[in-house]
């Protein structure tokens, strides 16, 4: 139950962390023009911080936590991972099937024919 509630908060923090980096503007040209001499300021005109990058920080935070819990918790769990660990380990292997038995009577060794007139 908790592991299904922590994956459902992952998703949801994935899109929302998505979302929160694709609204932010680029912020290359005004650290390069920096260099270049043309803008006095490394952050650029809007201060260091603004809302969308403190909400990105946030929901990188909750993103580290929840992949964190999810790794710890999946370790705990006793689930098979690969089709070789879902066999059953218990049950003793069948044993080989012995030839079919040759009636006792009138019985030849294999490869000789019988003889017409016994």
């Amino acid at each position: 139950m908790l592991y299904t509630l922590i994956i459902i908060v992952h998703v949801f923090i994935c899109f929302l962390m998505i979302g929160a980096i694709l609204l932010q503007s680029g912020k290359g040209a005004e650290i390069g023009a920096s260099f270049g001499g043309s803008s006095q300021t490394v952050f650029g005109s809007r201060g260091p911080a603004n809302f969308l990058s403190k909400l990105t920080v946030a929901v990188a935070a909750i993103f580290m936590v929840t992949s964190l819990s999810l790794a710890i918790l999946a370790k705990q769990r006793n689930f098979s991972s690969t089709v070789i660990d879902m066999q059953p380990k218990n049950e003793p292997t069948a044993p080989l099937a012995a030839p079919p038995a040759q009636p006792s009577g009138d019985s030849h060794p294999p490869g000789e024919t019988p003889a017409a007139g016994h």
